[in-house]
């Protein structure tokens, strides 16, 4: 066997295939051939070597028989300790070359997990950060939470305007015909709260109650029922009720109210409402600078993925929304539209999504093998203890299904982000 580096992101594997080599494969090829195959004076996977071959010519067992010696030679692939697989292999063969009784050359072409050449990636500056409450910020939170608990009453006028919410039927179409979707009855809405596509509430203000009206409206071009985007629609609305919400006021029995441990007074609840938003605003934070860090590292990082890696990630992220759409039993592709995305700009959310996940790994592997991170024995305990918490295993289960390789993979990991982060200058 002969191995080279073809490029740095593949490998390729040559070998010889000796005559006994090919022999062997031929037989295997025919023993599954003959099995399907009936010839005048023979029972079926009862003709003779000779007369099969005779007949159908040696040729015909060519092709069966190579992949029975290329399954053989590529499990010599893994021997090769300095590189690892990751997709699967091309074979490079002239098939004019095979002549039964002589040796031949093929060769195995493997997509490799790639070299990462590391440029800079400590030492990032970034905006430092902002941890501070600020009076505004408390404020709109409660009055978020006076929102809330609003309740809803019919309005003395039966004028529809902005901000009041509307009871309605309506039915949509377009050039005259109903399309999916387009139909619901005692729909509730705010109007103003740009719910419904551009149009279609500024056309209910004025309704009154018990009015019929046809609203006038055009999808947008990017709209994501691709079969109505930028059509002219008519929305044929019945309006039964307008309610106006009746607001919450801000006092010691609003507070009470709310059930909060500990939290009975309006200034316990800006104190506490402070204390959450700080809290959530650290966690934000230390996100933002994470992730600054290790754009910073991917950015001056030099490597060359291969497709196969990135096809493989794009499966999984395609896998993980399919399973999203079959818990809500709905279909796929309504559920994708459903998160105002056409499939073409999925695929290609998807596409880029999978390359910067790719890129990440491998850019913070190659950080962590630089700086010799690695796994204690007492934080290699630790992990199987919190994995076997999270999942209500026990350690010993844990141990089972997961290879030590895996953990200690895992802690050197998270050892790199966390030095990336360490190393950011806040200015």
């Amino acid at each position: 066997m002969k191995f080279e580096k073809i490029s740095t992101n593949r490998a390729k594997f040559t070998f010889e295939v000796t005559p006994h080599e090919f022999e062997h494969g031929l037989d295997h090829s025919f023993e599954k051939a003959v099995q399907n195959v009936e010839v005048k004076g023979f029972r079926k996977g009862k003709v003779p070597r000779t007369i099969f071959e005779q007949k159908f010519g040696v040729e015909s067992l060519y092709e069966d028989a190579l992949n029975h010696v290329i399954g053989h030679l590529y499990q010599h692939i893994f021997d090769e300790k300095s590189i690892v697989v990751v997709g699967e292999p091309q074979i490079d063969l002239d098939f004019n070359s095979i002549k039964r009784g002589e040796s031949f050359e093929l060769s195995i072409i493997v997509p490799i997990k790639p070299e990462v050449v590391l440029g800079d990636y400590k030492g990032v500056e970034v905006k430092a950060k902002d941890l501070v409450a600020t009076d505004k910020e408390v404020d709109q939170e409660i009055q978020g939470l006076l929102n809330q608990n609003a309740s809803l009453e019919a309005k003395e006028t039966d004028i529809l305007e902005e901000g009041d919410t509307a009871i309605f039927d309506f039915e949509g179409s377009v050039d005259g015909v109903p399309f999916d979707g387009g139909k619901a009855d005692n729909y509730e809405l705010v109007i103003g709260s740009n719910q419904f596509i551009p149009g279609f509430e500024t056309g209910m203000l004025g309704m009154k109650i018990g009015e019929t009206r046809d609203v006038n409206v055009k999808f947008p071009d990017q709209y994501q029922a691709e079969n109505l985007a930028g059509k002219d629609a008519v929305f044929k609305v019945v309006l039964h009720e307008i309610k106006i919400a009746k607001g919450e006021t801000l006092n010691d029995e609003f507070v009470a109210n709310l059930k909060r441990d500990g939290i009975n007074t309006v200034e316990e609840l800006k104190a506490d409402v402070k204390k959450s938003i700080e809290a959530r605003k650290e966690t934000q934070e230390n996100d933002r600078i994470v992730g600054s860090a290790v754009k910073f590292a991917c950015d001056n990082a030099t490597v060359d993925i291969p497709e196969e890696m990135i096809e493989q990630e794009i499966k999984q992220l395609r896998s993980n929304v399919e399973n999203q759409a079959k818990q809500y039993k709905i279909d796929f592709e309504m559920f994708v539209q459903l998160n105002g995305l056409t499939m073409e700009q999925f695929n290609t959310e998807m596409a880029k999504q999978a390359k910067d996940r790719v890129l990440t790994s491998l850019v913070i592997e190659a950080v962590a093998q630089k700086e010799n991170l690695t796994a204690s024995e007492e934080e290699i305990n630790a992990k199987y203890q919190e994995i076997a918490d999270m999942y209500k295993l026990t350690v010993e289960q844990v141990k089972a299904q997961l290879d030590v390789t895996a953990i200690v993979n895992e802690v050197s990991f998270n050892k790199a982000i966390d030095l990336l982060a360490a190393s950011v200058k806040e200015v």
